[in-house]
């Protein structure tokens, strides 16, 4: 039986898309079975994945609309075990569309509870709001990854995102749990980054992944390529944290 992970955090620009892709591809080459759904419009996991969002005839927002069943909607990716379900800018109406649907926070969890038997990892990459695409993703989820940014404004937004994260416990999905606050883009040369991190430890000690997400060159680069940081450079800094924190996770839920 496979698990459901969200990778969330209403802020942007924190890494959620880099973390979903190659977290992904991380579980993929330790030979885990992995799907990624993109649920975010701008469809950054889609394409960081080599495939071009323009081809993209069934997806994220079929799937939601449960136009399309979840196995039409799958496509192979040049990565190991690695499957997607691509999303398409089409996906920003999904939230005005779903508005007046009974049930509608259950859509995704309808549409890919099956998908258990299949997949050892379901990763989805969540978009950059707490909106109904987001609400969807954490009700189908058994937990959530947060990353969080080593930088200034690193804690703030997050007491909204675990209020949200609450609330959809209480009313949507009791069974959701919280896998780890992830640090991410972190410097060490840098002494905000390293009271950033002491910080979300004090404050949330055993909930903070022991893998840290250092600031990488070319983490930043592998995107533009459409490749994930292991197919991109496997001897890079980014690639061995992001193996370790796929590691972290396998040896967690092993446990």
């Amino acid at each position: 039986m496979g698990k459901i992970i969200a990778i969330a955090n209403q802020k942007g620009g924190v890494g959620k898309t880099t973390t979903s892709v190659n977290l992904a591809a991380s579980l993929g080459v330790l030979e885990k079975k992995v799907l990624l759904i993109d649920a975010d419009p701008q469809a950054n996991a889609t394409s960081g994945l080599g495939i071009d969002v323009e081809t993209i005839e069934m997806g994220t927002y079929q799937l939601l609309e449960h136009s399309s069943k979840a196995e039409e909607t799958i496509m192979k990716t040049e990565s190991p075990n690695l499957d997607l379900i691509p999303a398409h800018i089409d996906l920003v109406a999904i939230e005005i569309e779903l508005v007046d649907m009974d049930q509608r926070e259950y859509m995704l969890a309808r549409a890919i509870r099956h998908l258990k038997d299949t997949y050892d990892y379901i990763l989805i990459d969540c978009a950059p709001s707490l909106g109904l695409l987001t609400l969807n993703a954490l009700t189908a989820s058994d937990s959530v990854i947060i990353p969080i940014q080593c930088e200034y404004f690193a804690l703030e937004g997050l007491g909204k995102l675990l209020n949200t994260i609450k609330s959809v416990q209480k009313i949507h999905n009791s069974s959701l749990d919280i896998e780890g606050l992830l640090l991410t883009m972190f410097d060490s040369r840098l002494r905000l980054s390293n009271q950033v991190v002491e910080e979300v430890q004090k404050h949330f000690d055993e909930m903070v992944f022991d893998t840290i997400i250092q600031r990488n060159v070319r983490l930043s680069e592998a995107p533009s390529y459409g490749e994930s940081i292991i197919n991109y450079d496997a001897g890079s800094k980014g690639a061995a944290n992001y193996l370790s924190l796929a590691q972290e996770i396998i040896t967690k839920n092993d446990a």
